[in-house]
């Protein structure tokens, strides 16, 4: 079927609104601040034979992309092979299994089948960070978790929703082995929400437009993604283009993993080979297979911006099975760093590998780091147990055109840091400090943006602080001779004295008494460019603004460009 461009461009954008209405609808209802400020969720539209992507919404997490494909792509093959109960008009399916195509499990996603005269049509799906799912430390970031088991519950695709109706029985289930369950209600009815939202909004398009029109134009839109994703991909000249990026310990083990990157670049296409990586590690920094896809297709969206969202735009892309790699775990190996931060690192290797090839197009390295920070104990004014979750900014890589951002979301995704007043309306908590780290961008002729410092007082009762971070043994890598950003930096204060974690950005249980602080520095992203070929304007601004003294100045970027 020939469909008109304009029709097509309408499909695209309704499609595309629906899921943006999905995110709104999520992100609203929601009770929870991680998802209800922070917009820690994504939602999508993906196709009933495969489960490849048809439509994600734009405020979505890049990094959901390929994972929430994955995962309905599985459940789509667990109901054919019959593991899984199929599904009647108003099931919507839960699951956080990293292994079945997630990424850790307070990432959980909700599948529900879209039907039209009787037949699935498509499926909805969302993914929402959950604040809590059990296991060892409030949040569910351990460090030092050596199985998944310690890191929450870990459920099945099973019907949360039977005929439209919640099943209690399951739900039970779930509010037993997760902190302040009474709390999971108001999120779980959002999420549910949403995908009614996308029901009725897609229902519309297909009255108005035709199943066949529609679903012909999904067609379309898919094999034009790919041609535009070739199409890039071939600025890239014929060659192999490697890089080295690392994760500073898996937080058992205090030494550093590797991720070994080789990209072959042949006629339009790219060949991701993750040979000589880090073999499994013992602690929660394993990436599970979807993961480590979603990251590649992040980063490649982040090189090309223009491409589509669709399933299309992966396929001029083919990753090698990292087999025997810390980036493709199996059960029981833990996993909840995977998303928040070794998805990043895996991003920032994409990024350093293709940087010589399309110098105008990709950037020095960000912060890289989502700075999982978690707390949770019991608030003596409210007579209730609390688990609060802080996500905070960093600098973003310097590139050919400017500096980069300060205080920018992660590379995984556009989730913000929820406002302060927030977090000390709803835990007991004081923030002494939120600003800009200062000079903390690694110099270039474009230097890095700045990271992130804040610090948190607990007011009152008692608590344990966890957190999984990463960047803190090797700042953000500089490109074509920009330097480094500077690394993650936590200290904590516990009854006056001051501590560093061992592992500088991982640790877990730390108990805290009112009046103990946790302070946060985040990095700052990587230079661009020999720092001696800055415009010294620029760097008589940040002089001026009091990002960098003079002689500071005079050291990263020369006396000429310091005005000395």
């Amino acid at each position: 079927m020939s469909i008109d461009p304009i029709t097509l461009s309408v499909i695209q954008s309704g499609l595309q609104q629906v899921c943006d209405e999905m995110d709104l609808t999520f992100s609203r209802a929601a009770f929870s601040p991680v998802i209800a400020e922070a917009n820690d969720r994504s939602d999508g539209i993906y196709s009933a034979e495969d489960g490849s992507l048809i439509a994600q919404g734009a405020g979505g997490l890049p990094v959901f992309v390929g994972t929430m494909q994955y995962s309905t792509r599985t459940l789509i093959e667990m109901i054919r092979d019959g593991r899984v109960p199929a599904p009647e008009p108003g099931d919507i399916y839960i699951v956080n299994d990293p292994y079945l195509g997630g990424t850790h499990l307070m990432d959980v996603r909700f599948a529900m089948p879209f039907y039209r005269d009787g037949e699935i049509f498509c499926w909805l799906s969302n993914t929402g960070h959950w604040p809590d799912t059990g296991g060892a430390v409030p949040g569910g970031f351990s460090a030092s978790a050596t199985s998944v088991e310690q890191e929450g519950l870990r459920l099945p695709p099973v019907r949360l929703f039977k005929k439209g109706v919640l099943d209690q029985e399951i739900y039970s289930i779930i509010c037993s082995n997760i902190r302040v369950s009474e709390q999971r209600i108001g999120d779980v009815k959002a999420q549910a929400a949403a995908l009614l939202v996308g029901e009725a909004r897609l229902a519309r398009i297909l009255d108005r437009y035709g199943d066949d029109v529609v679903r012909a134009a999904i067609g379309e839109l898919r094999r034009r993604a790919a041609a535009q994703m070739r199409a890039n991909v071939a600025l890239i000249p014929n060659g192999t283009y490697r890089s080295l990026a690392y994760v500073d310990s898996d937080g058992v083990v205090n030494e550093p993993l590797e991720i070994r990157l080789a990209i072959t670049a042949r006629d339009g296409e790219l060949t991701f080979d993750f040979e000589g990586s880090s073999p499994p590690c013992r602690g929660p920094m394993n990436s599970v297979l979807a993961t480590t896809h979603s990251a590649v297709y992040l980063a490649m969206r982040h090189i090309f911006p223009d491409v589509p969202i669709s399933a299309g735009a992966f396929e001029p892309l083919t990753i090698v099975r990292p087999a025997g790699t810390f980036l493709d775990a199996h059960y029981p190996r833990p996993v909840s760093g995977c998303a928040a931060e070794v998805s990043q690192r895996i991003a920032e290797a994409v990024f350093a590998a293709l940087v010589e090839a399309l110098p105008d197009r990709v950037t020095a390295a960000p912060a890289g780091s989502s700075g999982n920070f978690a707390l949770g104990g019991v608030d003596p004014a409210r007579g209730a147990g609390f688990v609060m979750y802080q996500i905070s900014g960093g600098g973003y890589g310097g590139n050919a055109d400017h500096d980069g951002l300060s205080n920018g979301c992660s590379t995984i995704g556009i989730s913000k840091a929820p406002p302060v007043e927030i977090m000390e309306q709803q835990f007991p908590v004081l923030y002494h400090r939120y600003a800009l780290r200062e000079g903390s961008g690694g110099a270039g002729r474009h230097r890095g943006g700045f990271g992130l410092d804040y610090e948190i007082e607990l007011l009152r009762g008692h608590a344990t602080a966890s957190f999984v971070m990463d960047h803190g043994r090797f700042g953000p890598q500089g490109a074509l001779g920009g330097r480094d950003g500077e690394p993650n930096s936590v200290t904590v204060w516990q009854g006056g004295r001051a501590m560093v974690p061992e592992h500088l950005s991982k640790a877990q249980d730390i108990p805290l008494e009112p009046g103990d602080r946790v302070r946060v520095k985040t990095p700052g992203g990587g230079g661009y460019g020999d720092p001696r070929d800055r415009d010294p304007t620029l760097v008589a601004e940040d002089v001026r603004l009091g990002r960098y003294t003079a002689a500071q100045a005079a050291a990263l970027f020369g006396k000429a460009a310091a005005g000395l």
